[in-house]
């Protein structure tokens, strides 16, 4: 008939939870009571009792928390309520219910059990302190109170409140949990302790960090200077690449328009005498500007040298090839050695670096400006020197100029998308 009981509570508690227990109940839920039921059976099997004692521990360890899906306060009482209700219907022995009701009244932990089958149950209830499921179960019980509104712990709260239950207020009575699960309880106490150590090391570490990142932000403008410098070469860097992308584009042109004028109308200057000043106007201006352009793009090489009193004396620039590329390595390396001893000379040399880059850049737009000015006036120039040359021959053939073939070719009978272009043969 024990058997029998034991399955019909089963059924009734699986039910019981299924229908009635609020799906936030994550740890004090079936797999819970299961698990209690389990450790129970555990240490039954190394204990001497009797068959109406594993009666009493079994069903004691299935209703314990069936008083959940009455109220979490004071569940013991409720749960006591539920277990006496069923056990009547079931025709259980008074003296049954009473052990029952005191087994489950033990498991509060404000409770001190007072015989050997409440320290069992009591015991069993606390297992999973000794299990490697421990970190599960707990993690469970987090969320269930978070869930349920009671209260929010973060991970080292948390981490704090078990290390607190494991060393204040949760201690084994029986022979068998002491012998079998103290030790695993000692072991999940232990990687606690040794988690809360790595937290607060690494809370320690991270508030040296704010408090120098702190000063440092108020007290030294080293980053900030870094800033400056490196934001400054940047932009001289960028702005020397643009004027020499300017020079070569106006290199190419003149070069184009030089090989154009050399091919077309130099050939026809024997016919068309009129054409040589405008023809040579404009090809001098194409000069000046390549030249100009030249000049903008020309690499100034310095000497490459520097004394070993020049370091001392803080007045070579390390930074630029220019200053170092005749020296001998051994002689470089102790020069580097000597500028990286001190903050000062690293942040002079930088300051010389942006100096003559500056100058650099100034010399190279000044004569791109004078560069492209000399070029406009020279097309401007040409032009008017062409119209004027044109103007005063009237009665030149314009067949000795332009080719019959572009002068036959009517914009109006171009196909679509034709540009027309005119060319001197």
């Amino acid at each position: 008939m024990s058997q029998s009981l034991i399955e019909e509570t089963q059924e009734f508690v699986f039910n019981l939870l299924k229908d009635e227990l609020p799906n936030t109940f994550l740890y004090h839920n079936y797999t819970h009571t299961q698990r209690v039921l389990k450790s129970t059976k555990e240490i039954i099997e190394h204990s001497s009792l009797s068959e109406e004692e594993i009666l009493i521990l079994e069903l004691s360890a299935l209703l314990h928390d069936t008083g959940y899906v009455k109220s979490c306060e004071e569940h013991e009482k409720e749960s006591v309520k539920i277990a006496k209700t069923f056990l009547k219907d079931k025709k259980v022995d008074e003296t049954i219910i009473n052990a029952i009701s005191s087994c489950i009244m033990a498991t509060n932990v404000n409770v001190e059990p007072q015989n050997e089958l409440e320290k069992i149950l009591r015991d069993a209830d606390g297992s999973h302190f000794g299990k490697t499921y421990f970190n599960e179960a707990s993690e469970f019980l987090r969320k269930e109170l978070e869930l349920q509104g009671k209260k929010n712990f973060s991970p080292s709260e948390w981490r704090k409140e078990n290390i607190k239950v494991l060393t204040e207020k949760h201690h084994y009575y029986t022979d068998y949990a002491l012998k079998n699960w103290q030790a695993v309880k000692e072991e999940n106490l232990a990687k606690l302790l040794k988690k809360k150590k790595k937290h607060k090391k690494k809370l320690n570490v991270e508030k040296l960090k704010a408090k120098y990142k702190t000063q440092y932000k108020n007290e030294s403008p080293e980053r900030g200077v870094q800033t400056f410098y490196r934001t400054a070469l940047r932009n001289h860097i960028k702005l020397s690449d643009i004027a020499d992308t300017k020079a070569n584009i106006l290199l190419s042109v003149n070069a184009i328009i030089i090989s154009v004028v050399l091919a077309n109308l130099i050939s026809k200057l024997d016919n068309n005498p009129y054409l040589t000043w405008p023809t040579v106007i404009f090809t001098l201006f194409c000069v000046i500007s390549m030249i100009l352009s030249i000049i903008a793009t020309r690499p100034n090489v310095t000497s490459g040298q520097f004394t070993k009193q020049d370091v001392i004396d803080q007045k070579v620039n390390l930074s630029f090839f220019g200053n170092f590329h005749k020296m001998k390595l051994d002689e470089f390396e102790w020069a580097i050695k000597e500028m990286v001893k001190d903050k000062d000379y690293i942040y002079k040399a930088l300051t010389k670096d942006l100096y003559f880059l500056g100058v650099v850049l100034e010399r190279k737009y000044r004569l791109l400006r004078v560069t492209y000015t000399v070029f406009m006036v020279g097309i401007i120039v040409s032009l008017i020197s062409f119209a004027v040359a044109i103007k005063n021959n009237p009665g030149v053939d314009i067949d000795d100029v332009i080719p019959e073939s572009v002068q036959t070719n009517s914009f109006n009978n171009l196909p679509p998308k034709t540009i027309p272009i005119k060319r001197l043969s």
